[in-house]
């Protein structure tokens, strides 16, 4: 077995009704606290009534869209002037992630272009961050127990990553009824990007021991509740199966890297408005298809075996290969009414700049194969 590494948020707490400790937890912390929010700030009307409650001072940062390099700057400025001392991601995977960017920047001496991925210098962060507690409303990106928040910079047209070990969150606060009031098309996708999160991590060539174990774990729930959560939101016992296997994908991408589907995630997150689930949903079969097609002609029989074993996971079919396992993903997307490609604008002319994006990627890096330009594109017209 070779050698590896294993990281995580520095403390996990799960269950229905934790949310009612965020109090104690911030006070371990400071009194000074920061609570970003997506966009309906409304909904942290009861966390921070909590807070003040015992004391603390309270101020709120609401995002109303997937973050941007600019949203960081201006949250980072803001958690500066309040003089935050710890401060709170509630909502969904962009509230979390961009908690987490401004509290990873409200206390660097450079810009955040000097520490972005990508598009940036990619160095790494001078400081320690503020204390960082995440709270996520939806079962979707993990980025709850990731050391990355995922920002878009429009100017350049792609999403790209901060990234550092000493992002990941103090505490992952994970109850599960604060995703109960989660529209079922917030659901469908978030819960889709969980699984493709599971699958991607799983057939890596990143893999390990650990985040294998995470990745069957979130595989099966995944499979076993998301259509359950969609179709009744108020089915606790679903909602808890979606919230592990997300904070389980979100463990596993952070330590075995992600695929193809994540890899044109980033420029299409950066050129359209395209939820981040729904793209991936979209994506995923055709990109389990080319992957795996490469994969059996290649020879690779650790790889194919891994394949099998996804395949496994979710048919609960010995015998189901490639293409019916694409065809499983295909039809259960279209079960959860997730739209294709072109409902977001991407049209046919734009598939060559979106391939030749998705290959730079950091995400492409853990893709099980390599997938020339196109392969990109086809898989993009099978999207479309």
């Amino acid at each position: 077995m070779s050698a590896f590494e294993f990281a995580t948020a520095t403390r996990i707490i799960f269950g229905s009704g934790t949310a009612r400790r965020l109090p104690e937890l911030c006070r371990e912390s400071g009194q000074r606290v920061l609570i970003v929010t997506g966009a309906n700030p409304q909904r942290a009307d009861t966390i921070i009534q909590s807070l003040t409650a015992t004391g603390m001072t309270c101020e709120t940062l609401s995002i109303p869209a997937e973050p941007t390099v600019d949203d960081a700057r201006r949250g980072a400025a803001f958690a500066r002037e309040m003089r935050a001392q710890v401060v709170v991601g509630f909502g969904g995977g962009s509230a979390v992630d961009a908690g987490k960017a401004i509290a990873a920047l409200a206390l660097q001496p450079q810009d955040v272009m000097h520490y972005l991925e990508v598009v940036g210098k990619g160095q790494p962060l001078d400081e320690t961050p503020l204390p960082f507690i995440a709270m996520p409303t939806t079962a979707g990106t993990g980025a709850e127990v990731t050391r990355n928040a995922v920002l878009a910079s429009p100017e350049n047209g792609v999403k790209a990553s901060l990234r550092h070990a000493s992002m990941l969150p103090r505490i992952a606060l994970v109850d599960p009824e604060l995703a109960l009031a989660c529209p079922a098309a917030v659901t469908a996708a978030s819960g889709m990007d969980a699984l493709t999160q599971c699958l991607e991590a799983f057939v890596s060539y990143r893999a390990q021991p650990m985040t294998d174990a995470l990745c069957r774990e979130g595989i099966r729930r995944a499979i076993r509740s998301l259509e359950k959560a969609v179709l009744n939101g108020n089915d606790l016992d679903a909602r808890e199966d979606m919230a592990l296997a997300a904070m389980f994908s979100g463990m596993a991408l952070a330590n075995a890297g992600l695929g193809a589907v994540h890899g044109f995630a980033a420029p299409i997150g950066g050129q359209f408005h395209a939820p981040h689930g729904a793209v991936c949903a979209a994506l995923l079969a055709p990109v389990w298809l080319a992957n795996w097609t490469l994969v059996n002609a290649s020879g690779d029989i650790p790889m194919r075996e891994r394949f099998a074993d996804a395949g496994l996971l979710l048919t609960q079919n010995q015998e189901a290969r490639g293409d019916r396992i694409a065809t499983f993903l295909s039809d259960l997307t279209r079960r959860l009414q997730i739209p294709r490609l072109s409902s977001f604008g991407i049209a046919e002319t734009d598939l060559p700049d979106i391939a030749a994006k998705a290959a730079q990627a950091s995400s492409m890096k853990g893709n099980p194969v390599t997938l020339s330009q196109e392969e990109l594109i086809r898989i993009l017209e099978e999207a479309l």
